[in-house]
């Protein structure tokens, strides 16, 4: 909580930072029964998702007037020169409109707006006796970077339904714009596809799960599965597309894939294998017969009906070769394709899947190792193994999404503490998340120009409930969000007493993070006050 008082007309810090935020004139405006909100046709969805969100809150009807009567209201308006995803927001007495270049401009209008309000505009139900002011002000903002994103691992450890929704709100909130699922891995196949469905029928399940990092592996002994219908999927992107987040699906070949070899041995280069229970990287990967391509390049079709996002994310990482260079299969199929070693037949493989995914009007999406062994023309990289991989995909032509393990694995431990309740990887605290520059230094400024962002990444074989996801996501993504969307130069020590007051729009909306004085003796206990398991 603040130290002191904050009058009901004092701006409150929003996150991330706008562009420009000039003071009002005096007073600001209050929402009180009478207040109504009008939107042209295409803000009518934000429109929507303001009642529906600052109605419970507060307990307002926030009814739909028209322009003329309305006190809040909402436009488009592609000639302002706000420029892509931007929007200008002006509060007075009179009033508060909010004009964006395109509807997710206007969106993000509203969402400063809701952080000018009160906290409390972020509970699901009203406490009574708040005063729901907005001050007196003028932003002016757009974001700098087009992909904002953050990635959701609900392949080592599911999340339902539920808790997906709730994520993207989160990322709304923060005007990140990129929800990437990684549905598949070696421990499960987590989405329903109707021409196979051995893979979520007996590809979703694990007999149990290793704990920890321990070697040897510890195991919990308990079976651990789940998958999203097309139907799940269908309300997760409408969900999304209505927060202005596009939902970019994964389906990880030709490694990470025991879960579908499981399921369809005919898919590997060994016969029958269990569903993975362990982490990290296993010798498993999939045969390159024309079968095998031709059952994902099914998968993949099955899937292009489900996400419209132009990027479908073919995985392609720690793929090792040890069972191509003793497969008869693998090694015509390098013979007869003219390759020069298993690289390569990993790369003429990815290529394959770039020329379907091409074909329907999409682009392909993968981890850095696509690189290795050539890369389809129109393939688009994401730069996990440090920043190298995303600079010579840069400087090569191709676009990049730069998301290096040291300061965008949300996974890693926050501290050396003996408190902390997850200690993998090295260590990433939430001013090494914002204060890490996205684009590579040593780039021109047209290959910079291929930067189209950056993302965080959550893998989640450490955590396996809602609670930790929490404390490991955040603040650490409230960082992340301001450090891709604010052009300014960044202070860690200037952003941290606005982050703090930022908390309590997160305790509102039941957000259990990690606090940023460290963590306390409570969280590594189970069942008492902090994780229940």
């Amino acid at each position: 909580m603040p130290d002191t008082p904050v009058s009901p007309l004092h701006p409150r810090p929003v996150i991330p930072r706008p562009a420009r935020t000039e003071p009002g004139g005096q007073g600001g405006l209050i929402l009180t029964a009478a207040t109504r909100v009008s939107a042209d046709t295409e803000a009518r969805g934000t429109l929507t998702w303001l009642q529906r969100e600052l109605g419970a809150a507060t307990g307002l009807a926030l009814a739909t007037g028209d322009e003329a009567s309305a006190q809040i209201r909402l436009s488009v308006d592609a000639r302002a020169g706000l420029g892509s995803e931007g929007y200008r927001l002006i509060v007075d007495s009179e009033g508060a409109i909010i004009v964006g270049n395109d509807p997710a401009g206007v969106f993000y209008g509203a969402q400063t707006l809701r952080q000018l309000l009160p906290p409390d505009a972020y509970r699901d139900a009203p406490l009574g006796g708040t005063v729901w002011a907005l001050p007196a002000i003028s932003v002016t903002d757009a974001p700098r970077f087009r992909w904002r994103g953050a990635m959701l691992d609900i392949a080592r450890h599911f999340s339902p339904k539920r808790e997906i929704l709730r994520f993207i709100d989160l990322l709304a909130m923060h005007k990140l714009n990129v929800l990437h699922l990684h549905l598949t891995d070696d421990q499960g196949w987590r989405i329903e596809i109707r021409r196979y469905p051995r893979l979520t029928e007996v590809g979703s399940w694990r007999t149990e799960s290793q704990v920890g990092a321990a070697r040897p592996p510890v195991f919990d002994g308990r079976p651990h599965g789940g998958f999203l219908t097309q139907d799940d999927i269908r309300e997760i992107v409408a969900y999304a597309d209505a927060r202005h987040v596009a939902v970019v699906p994964e389906i990880d070949v030709p490694g990470h894939s025991q879960a579908a070899i499981h399921a369809y041995p005919e898919l590997g280069e060994s016969g029958l294998i269990p569903v993975g229970t362990r982490w990290g990287v296993f010798d498993e990967v999939l045969a390159v017969t024309d079968n095998v391509l031709e059952f994902y390049k099914n998968v993949f079709d099955e899937l292009l009906e489900l996400f419209p996002s132009t990027y479908i994310h073919v995985g392609g990482d720690e793929c090792p070769k040890t069972q191509w260079k003793d497969s008869a299969s693998a090694q015509k199929r390098i013979r007869d394709e003219g390759l020069a070693d298993e690289d390569e037949l990993q790369s003429w493989f990815v290529r394959q899947l770039d020329e379907h995914l091409t074909a329907r009007g999409r682009r392909l999406l993968g981890w850095d190792e696509i690189l290795e062994g050539g890369l389809a023309p129109g393939a688009t990289v994401m730069s996990w193994r440090g920043e190298e991989g995303g600079i010579a995909a840069a400087r090569a032509g191709h676009d990049v999404v730069m998301s290096p393990t040291a300061t965008s694995y949300l996974d890693y431990k926050q501290s050396e503490s003996e408190d902390e309740p997850i200690k993998v990887g090295t260590l990433l605290r939430v001013e090494d998340v914002y204060t890490a520059e996205t684009v590579p230094p040593g780039l021109t400024e047209e290959e910079s120009r291929h930067v189209l962002g950056a993302q965080v990444n959550v893998w989640v074989e450490h955590i396996d409930t809602p609670r930790r996801l929490d404390y490991m996501v955040f603040p650490r993504l409230s960082a992340f969000a301001e450090k891709v969307w604010s052009a300014d130069e960044r202070d860690y020590s200037e952003f941290e007493p606005r982050l703090r007051r930022h908390l309590e729009r997160l305790d509102a909306a039941g957000v259990e993070y990690r606090p940023l004085d460290g963590p306390r003796p409570w969280h590594t206990r189970p069942g008492v006050g902090g994780w229940g398991e």
